[in-house]
């Protein structure tokens, strides 16, 4: 017999631009948000008790505070970054308070920490703690071990198993105006950006390697450069990859770097932004290849209905194992999960022989 708790998820930086979409997800999936923020006049302002949302304050740098945020939730998702800045306490508390712990980090010095420190706690409090479940991260990695599935189950064998001799992932975006706390992050994530070259995590080669992509349409050939995001970090965690890149388009960079890129602004009543993406990813064996492609509208809109499934998934008992700090693919069905984001994101498979 389910209880209250059973569904109700707690949204750390809920008054943010990505946290207000992830409460409205979990209402619009019968869930009870739990809104939690740092700043106690932006909760009072947001409107979320008007509607009869319970709002608490709490602050990384309280961990009391952060414990009482918790009572009586199932899970956290934390949207607020910098996450090198909010993960550790964070995750920290929900351990502590046999919750569970998601975050939509782009940032890989913070998932690489939290899946290393936290997988051992979390595995003995019998929770799931999933960094980089977001648009960046969590999505390619999902896309990839959906890819190469087949290969996986065709040979008997664990993701880890099955030797991949490159993954390729390729990002469009048509604009990207950044959010007050993506133009933060990206300030003060300095570290060097991993990649897989030989089957090892090294440094991205300086200056970031470019190329010419040719993108399903509506994008076309795209120059694009490399960077890697979280995905990689992930990705590595459960399969064996010998290469593995990821590139954006440079327009899409070009974009956030410019200071005078706007936010992103409304364009319907749901608060989406007009942005279209396309994320394509290419995995090679031998010669065989592997191809997925998923397109969808507004990066930080999207990204509440893949972290809110992911919640959805663990909370029903759907994610293998009994806890621990996983990348999704390693603990979900990865076809299955992409195939109930529709239609927010549409994806199309191919192989070649």
């Amino acid at each position: 017999m389910s209880t209250s708790r059973d569904r109700t998820v707690a949204v750390f930086g809920a008054t943010g631009h990505t946290g207000r979409f992830v409460v409205d997800e979990l209402l619009r999936r019968g869930m009870v948000p739990v809104a939690v923020a740092r700043d106690s006049a932006k909760l009072a302002a947001s409107g979320f008790r008007e509607r009869g949302i319970v709002t608490r304050c709490a602050s990384v740098d309280d961990p009391a505070s952060l414990d009482q945020a918790l009572q009586g939730v199932a899970a956290v998702i934390n949207c607020a970054g910098p996450f090198l800045e909010t993960a550790d306490g964070l995750a920290a508390a929900a351990v502590r308070s046999g919750v569970h712990y998601l975050d939509v980090s782009a940032e890989q010095p913070s998932a690489r920490v939290t899946l290393e420190k936290f997988d051992g706690p979390a595995r003995e409090a019998g929770v799931f703690v999933l960094p980089a479940m977001g648009f960046y991260g969590g999505l390619a990695d999902l896309l990839a071990t959906a890819a190469i599935g087949d290969w996986i189950s065709g040979d008997g064998m664990r993701g880890d198993e099955v030797r991949v001799d490159e993954i390729r992932v390729g990002i469009a975006l048509n604009s990207w105006h950044p959010t007050e706390g993506t133009r933060i992050t990206g300030a003060r994530n300095t570290a060097q950006r991993l990649v897989v070259t030989d089957g090892k995590l090294v440094p991205l080669a300086q200056p970031a390697p470019q190329v010419s992509w040719d993108f399903p349409e509506p994008f076309g050939r795209q120059d694009a450069i490399a960077v890697p995001f979280s995905e990689v970090v992930l990705m590595t965690q459960h399969l064996n990859i010998m290469q593995l890149h990821t590139y954006l388009n440079l327009s899409a960079l070009q974009d956030i770097r410019d200071p005078n890129t706007p936010p992103p602004a409304a364009s319907d009543e749901s608060g989406r932004s007009s942005q279209v993406f396309l994320v394509e990813v290419s995995a090679r064996r031998g010669g065989n290849t592997r191809r997925v492609v998923a397109q969808g509208r507004d990066i930080y809109a999207f990204t509440a209905p893949l972290v809110c499934e992911a919640v959805a998934r663990i909370l029903d008992g759907k994610a293998r194992g009994g806890g621990g700090a996983h990348a999704p693919g390693a603990v979900f069905d990865a076809r299955s999960f992409l195939d109930a984001l529709g239609p927010e994101l549409i994806c199309s498979f191919g192989a070649s022989e």
